[in-house]
Parts: structure tokens; C-alpha cells; sequence
């Protein structure tokens, strides 16, 4: 009995290590970020010997990175685009979903299998036919082509529909029983009922279009119009790049989505478990 307490002790001290490991690995590149946004660009690649703090911290860093570049106004755009986008994904993904999980009609199976098969496709195979469209539509160089191109997502309208499944159908029959139409049911029954994985969209959403640089780059080439993360890419010179103020700026980018992820992280990993249960 000692020695099968003693293995599993054994096993839970290895298990932990390798716990901790990860947890390293993964944070320490956020670590030598916030060292890097306070140093010079001569010392970020210092190694011999490292320093974590400087003597000298270069805390104007923080204070040039919104002079040297129109900071503001590319957060000012970021902000607009990712907001407008998260809350239209919400709408749209839910209100599929409850259809695709909660009304019947013919070839529902059949167009919602065709739907999530996009999921498949890479981006970069229909992205030049998308931005062909948009500026036949005279929406390129605009804000608006990008909100257009990301308002639908299959993969929130899945998983949304995944955690539909999992809601009882009697309740939705009751409703229609007592004479509430489906636009009701969907509003103040499901979505009521959906928090966790409406948290569980938010996050993914706001920050895949927060850190999106391809699209933007493909899209919007006014100045005044562009995204923080084509901003930080103006500190990347011809011939040097100015390290400590990209780190400086990848910093500050970081902070709206550490906020948005502490808001809603008591609903993510209930999100993420039982939008899975049911198929």
C-alpha cells in the first residue's frame, strides 16, 4: 500500500513538473517582451549577460511609440473594427445556430454541413476573389470591407449550435405554446441561456480580429485608416528596427484583450465543455 502511494505521489510530483515546464515555456516569451519594451535597441539582444531590468529603464518608450506614429489613431480604428465585429459574429452566429439547432426545415442538415466545410478552406485561397468583390463593391480602403468580410463565421455559428444542442427542446416548445414566435424564443430564452458560449465567441473573435494583419494589409492603405497591428509594423526600418518601441507597442496592444479575457473568463471554460456535448 506504501509503495502504490508513494508511485502515485511520484506521479502527480512529474505531472506537476511537466505543468510547470509549459507554464514557463509559455510565459516567458511575454516575460522578455516587457523587458525588451524598457530597454534599448542595442540591449534587447543583450545575453552576455542578461538582464531582465535594466540600470536605466527606457520607460519613454512608452511615450514615444504615440509620437513617432499616429498610436492613437490606429487603436482608435483597432477598437472600432474589432467591436463592431465581435458584436456582429455574436448576432449572427446565434441567430444561425438557433435555426440550425432548434427548427426544422428542409435541407437543414445538408446546408449547415456545406456551411462548416468553409472552416476547411484556408483564407488565402479565396482572399484574392473577396478583394476583388470589395472594390468592385468600392468598399477597399475601407473599414467597412473588413467588417463585411468577418461579420459571419462558421465556426461561431458551430459552436453556438453545439451548445444549442444541448438546451432542451421542451422548453422551446413551451414558448411556442404560449404564442411566443421563434425571434422570441431566440431572444428571451436562448440567448438568456447562452452566456458561456457567447463568452466563448467574444473571445475568440475579439481577439482574432484585434491581432489580424493580413487583412488589414490587403485592405486599408489610407494612413489614417489602419490597424494597430500595421503600426507597429512602421517601426520595422530598411535597414535597423526599433525593437524596444515595437515591444513597448505590442505591450500596450496586449492590454484590451487581457481585459476582455479576465472579464469573461469565468465563462470560458464552461463555454468551451459544454459546447461539445451534444453533436
Amino acid at each position: 500500500m506504501k509503495s502504490m502511494t508513494e508511485k502515485r505521489k511520484m506521479g502527480k510530483a512529474v505531472i506537476y513538473l511537466l505543468l510547470l515546464i509549459v507554464v514557463l515555456i509559455t510565459v516567458l516569451p511575454f516575460v522578455w517582451m516587457l523587458s525588451a519594451s524598457i530597454k534599448s535597441d542595442r540591449e534587447v539582444f543583450q545575453m552576455n549577460p542578461f538582464v531582465l531590468i535594466p540600470q536605466e529603464p527606457h520607460w519613454d518608450n512608452y511615450m514615444k511609440v504615440w509620437t513617432k506614429i499616429p498610436f492613437a489613431v490606429f487603436i482608435k480604428n483597432t477598437v472600432i473594427l474589432t467591436v463592431v465585429v465581435t458584436i456582429l459574429q455574436l448576432f449572427t452566429s446565434s441567430f444561425a445556430a438557433y435555426a440550425f439547432a432548434k427548427l426544422e426545415f428542409s435541407g437543414k442538415k445538408q446546408l449547415f454541413l456545406a456551411y462548416i466545410s468553409t472552416i476547411a478552406m484556408p483564407w488565402q485561397v479565396y482572399m484574392v476573389p473577396q478583394f476583388l468583390m470589395m472594390r468592385r463593391m468600392g468598399l477597399n480602403d475601407t473599414l467597412l470591407a473588413m467588417v463585411v468580410l468577418q461579420a459571419f463565421s462558421a465556426f461561431g455559428v458551430f459552436l453556438m449550435r453545439q451548445f444549442y444542442m444541448g438546451i432542451p427542446d421542451s422548453l422551446c416548445e413551451a414558448a411556442r405554446i404560449d404564442g411566443m414566435n421563434e425571434f422570441k424564443i431566440y431572444a428571451n430564452i436562448m440567448l438568456p441561456l447562452s452566456k458561456p458560449a457567447l463568452a466563448t465567441l467574444t473571445i475568440f473573435t475579439f481577439v482574432a480580429t484585434w491581432n489580424d494583419y493580413l487583412g488589414p494589409t490587403i485592405y486599408l492603405k489610407s494612413e489614417m485608416k489602419k490597424t494597430i497591428q500595421i503600426g507597429l509594423q512602421r517601426f520595422i526600418g530598411q535597414y535597423s528596427s526599433e525593437y524596444g518601441l515595437i515591444m513597448a507597442g505590442s505591450v500596450i496592444s496586449l492590454i484590451p484583450v487581457l481585459i476582455v479575457f479576465l472579464l469573461l473568463q469565468k465563462y470560458f471554460v464552461e463555454g468551451i465543455a459544454t459546447s461539445g456535448v451534444k453533436g
